[in-house]
């Protein structure tokens, strides 16, 4: 087996890509990202001031694995976010490699905005997949194995290594509870090649009959139904499956020698056409896909570094696939399934429990009757900040208060993602029951979604609730609530608009925003809203809400025009955005237009950024920061400073083609002061963070800032966390007390 290469170590000061010492940045990922060199007087759509979208997005993965590398990540989260890192990389593979793969197989010649075609990404993209799958590999076996061992005291034992006696217990929990589900598929001219599900972790067996001298292949899947890590019968100690499986064989091929056995994984292709001008019912043709989904091409082969080369090359014909499809292992195979080893409940090895706090608006004093959530937005718009800020006592209370109100006529929601055991959805369900009309739009084109929110749509269909499921061609990503309320003055409305899904699970892992409103002029944009999306009504008009593909794409270049109308007359240009990716042209052009006139952009992109900032006398105006830890940052919000009498909005869109075209969005302007200056400071902490962030620099690389002074070891998270809970004990400061 080869060995992995060493795990780069932090260093200070790092270099930029001309070579000069950046100050207080500490450390460089390895770069996928490969921009071209950009000519002087280059036009605003010239390949070289754009970055590769695929190769952008593997950036954002090392970031994620540099979480696993950070020795201040504390040691079961740094095996956690390995099992995140892997988890992208598998999604990676079939949503976009596989749109890749189909591109290049049918010829697609169209170039990328940074001038690429489909086989030039599937060629770049190779190398730096090699790249980060030895590191992962080296994480794992020389850092995060070895510490957990001797500093958390939880042993993941290789097989061959254990006692006699461990060896004889694993034997005896094989003959028990592994061998009678085992089913081992033998290949030859009367059993074809069998289909091998998506991301199954399988066995590759070679066997020899002892007199016939024939050699034989066999496919045994590895059932993880029970979970990969089998424990020993001590505290802490487990060893992999697939390791108990393999050294176990001779009892599942008995009259024939083992002489091989190796594990490895297909990936198959989920980047699938829709034809949605011809599919009479929605529902079906996703059903049809879901199962299409499990036949799909593979576009991927991990196998385990040392599989001898005739094994590699049978798995490589039978699944039609070419040499730079298969990919190592140095060790263990799949890291995603190190996060149950995170699980483990060793607390002083994790992050310090977080428990979100109810805003003190929601908060009832000892001598004041409860209040209803209606009545506190009747008062005031309120804006909560997950996962600092309760889900459960907040968006959820609100819905399941609706459900027994007996003056709400009307609950409408449009449904994105959400939990298997959802409260909200059973809040809606109970509304439907006690005679309120619900409807809900359903959407079952959300990605790895659609088999759940399908069901989530029958069952709500049964309870007696309106169900959708969505506009053909379109997405609706839309995150909106609106119920209709009887009241001594007539109908009022009480809305909800966010940037996260109803899913109470995320809610505690994802940083979203949510604004309550019973604003007559919000109420009547949802109203139209809806209208738009059950019904034949596409020619709707809004006050205060930008809708995607309406007007949110024109609304935004107009904003980025007038701070360039500012600059130019009082110098007063600035433009702040935080959203989770930016890949749309013409709002890059736009943004570089306005950095040439000299307005002042600041940018948080957690993920994927095809804007290339810092450019000479382009977009040395332009500032891009990521920030990954222990939230995942999906806030949107947007500022433009209009010489002194700011706008913010915040809502579901991030500035991608897809969000401003391809989707049903809806941006809110915040005209509350005090919301809006929320909104301002968040962004401006997560500029200023020095923990956390890293910068995006012109070369495409990105390096992580390290703290000059103690204030600065506080990050991001851990600042809002600090302030949330202060404010949450009556020591908050003006900017969040609502």
């Amino acid at each position: 087996m080869s060995t992995p290469p060493d795990v780069p170590e932090p260093a200070a000061p790092a270099a930029s890509g001309d070579g000069t010492a950046l100050p207080g940045l500490a450390f460089s990922v390895p770069q996928a990202t490969s921009p071209k060199r950009i000519p002087k007087r280059a036009k605003p759509d010239h390949p070289g001031l754009y970055f590769n979208r695929e190769l952008s997005w593997l950036d954002f993965n090392w970031r994620v694995l540099y979480q696993a590398i950070d020795e201040r990540t504390p040691l079961l989260e740094r095996v956690r976010f390995l099992s995140i890192t892997s988890s992208n990389l598998d999604e990676f593979f079939r949503k976009r490699v596989g749109g890749l793969k189909r591109q290049a197989a049918a010829g697609v010649s169209r170039l990328t905005p940074d001038g690429r075609t489909p086989l030039e990404q599937l060629t770049l993209i190779r190398p730096a997949v090699v790249d980060l799958y030895r590191t992962m590999s080296s994480v794992w076996e020389d850092r995060l194995r070895p510490r957990l061992r001797t500093e958390a005291g939880l042993h993941v034992c290789d097989y061959a290594e254990l006692s006699a006696d461990d060896q004889a217990y694993l034997h005896r929990y094989f003959q028990a509870q592994i061998f009678p589900i085992l089913t081992p598929l033998a290949v030859d001219p009367g059993h074809p090649f069998p289909f091998i599900s998506n991301l199954s972790l399988s066995l590759a067996v070679m066997l020899r009959h002892p007199t016939r001298e024939t050699e034989h292949f066999a496919r045994l899947k590895v059932p993880l139904s029970r979970g990969r890590w089998v424990p020993l019968p001590r505290p802490l100690h487990y060893v992999p499956l697939e390791q108990v499986i393999a050294h176990n064989l001779h009892e599942t091929f008995r009259g024939m020698d083992v002489l091989s056995v190796h594990a490895f994984q297909v990936t198959r292709n989920a980047d699938l056409r829709r034809d949605e001008e011809e599919a009479e019912d929605l529902i079906e043709m996703i059903s049809d896909e879901l199962r299409e989904r499990r036949f799909a091409p593979v576009v991927r082969l991990e196998i385990e570094a040392d599989m001898p080369p005739r094994v590699r090359q049978l798995l490589t014909r039978e699944l039609e696939l070419e040499p730079d499809d298969i990919y190592e292992a140095h060790g263990l195979l799949d890291h995603s399934d190190c996060a149950k080893l995170a699980d483990v409940d060793l607390p002083a090895f994790k992050y310090t429990p977080w428990e979100p706090v109810t805003p003190s608006v929601l908060q009832h004093e000892r001598d004041e009757e409860d209040r209803s959530m209606f009545g506190i937005i009747q008062e005031r718009d309120l804006l909560v900040h997950h996962p600092y800020e309760s889900f459960r006592m907040t968006t959820q209370r609100l819905l399941e208060e609706a459900a027994v109100d007996p003056q709400v006529l009307s609950i409408k929601q449009t449904l994105y993602r959400t939990s298997d055991e959802s409260p909200v959805m059973s809040a809606l369900i109970r509304a439907a029951e006690n005679g309120k009309l619900v409807a809900v739009l359903v959407e079952v084109k959300a990605r790895f979604d659609e088999e759940n929110n399908i069901g989530w749509g029958q069952r709500l269909e049964k309870a007696g609730v309106h169900v959708t499921y969505g506009l053909v061609g379109l997405k609706t990503h839309a995150k909106t609530t609106l119920i209709i309320r009887e009241e001594e003055d007539g109908l009022r409305t009480y809305c909800h608009l966010g940037t996260g899904n109803y899913n109470p699970k995320t809610a505690n892992l994802y940083t979203d925003f949510g604004l309550f409103t019973a604003s007559p002029d919000i109420g009547y944009d949802l109203i139209n809203l809806f209208h738009y999306l059950t019904g034949y009504a596409p020619e709707q008009h809004y006050r205060r809400l930008l809708v995607a593909p309406r007007d949110m794409r024109k609304r935004f270049i107009d904003l980025i025009h007038r701070e360039i109308k500012h600059q130019r007359k009082q110098g007063t240009g600035r433009i702040m955005a935080k959203m989770n990716a930016l890949d749309d042209v013409e709002l890059i052009q736009e943004m570089y237009r306005a950095s040439k006139a000299g307005v002042q952009i600041d940018l948080v992109v957690r993920g994927h950024c095809r804007l290339r900032p810092g450019v000479p006398h382009l977009s040395e105006n332009i500032r891009v920061v990521s920030i990954v830890g222990r939230f995942l940052e999906h806030t949107r919000a947007y500022y433009f400073h209009n010489n002194g009498d700011p706008e913010v909005f915040t809502g579901s869109a991030d500035w991608q083609r897809r969000n401003l075209d391809d989707r049903v969005e809806a941006i809110i302007n915040i005209t509350d002061p005090v919301i809006r200056g929320r909104l301002t400071r968040t962004m401006e902490f997560a500029l200023a963070d020095r923990r956390l962030a890293w910068q995006l620099h012109p070369d495409g690389h990105y390096e992580q800032y390290l703290p000059q002074t103690p204030d600065e070891e506080e990050s991001y998270h851990d600042l809002l966390m600090r302030r949330f809970k202060d404010r949450s004990h009556g020591a908050g400061t003006p900017w969040d007390i609502q």
